[in-house]
């Protein structure tokens, strides 16, 4: 009996020593993002007081997470390049406004996202202009087999959604965004985010639902 009940107890005991090994990584890894925060508070002081280096600092911890989201949006090489320039640009010139309310990503995004969105609506203007009468193809001249493949849809389709459905349904699903992140970004509701995600899965479902019967 004497044996049983000290058997039983070895596994009670081994998870009372994993438990403070838990709290012990939990505080580490608020003490790392606390850390990161006064760092990234440090550097932005110094790009104010005008230190190129911090400035060059602050520019790599960002730059990969903001091109990555102008790019998704832009769908061109050249374009996200520009975008993301002048994302920057825009960034380090108003940076004495950031008042840390929302994370510094949080707030480059948001630019990222104006940004973005202006240069398209100006491509999609001068485009328009350019279009000449001769280069428009009949609606009836296309075929099912001449019709690109799911992934080449599944773009276009994306593409086609409305700017604000397009550009939530990008930050969430394809970058990974929270939708306090998005709504922070965008200066709307979490509740709005949720529901422009929604509709722009139902519309990129009604697109694609000839793929979903093959």
């Amino acid at each position: 009996m004497g044996r049983m009940v000290a058997s039983a107890a070895r596994p009670q005991r081994a998870r009372n020593r994993s438990q403070p090994v838990r709290v012990r990584d939990a505080v580490q890894g608020h003490d790392l993002t606390l850390r990161s925060l006064v760092e990234e508070h440090e550097l932005i002081g110094r790009v104010l007081a005008g230190d190129p280096t911090a400035e060059r600092a602050l520019y790599d911890a960002h730059v990969d997470r903001v091109f990555r989201l102008v790019y998704r949006m832009a769908g061109d090489l050249d374009r996200a390049q520009d975008y993301t320039q002048e994302t920057f640009i825009r960034g380090f010139q108003r940076l004495r406004d950031f008042r840390g309310e929302a994370a510094l990503s949080t707030w480059l995004g948001s630019i990222a996202i104006s940004v973005t969105l202006n240069g398209l609506r100006k491509t999609r203007r001068l485009n328009q202009r350019e279009v000449a009468l001769d280069d428009v193809v009949p609606l009836g001249r296309a075929t099912r087999e001449a019709e690109p493949d799911l992934k080449g849809r599944l773009t276009q389709a994306i593409d086609d959604l409305p700017d604000g459905y397009r550009t939530v349904f990008l930050m969430h699903d394809v970058e990974g965004y929270t939708h306090e992140e998005i709504a922070s970004s965008l200066g709307v509701h979490p509740g709005t985010s949720k529901a422009q995600l929604f509709r722009a899965r139902a519309r990129l479902r009604e697109t694609l639902a000839d793929f979903a019967k093959d």
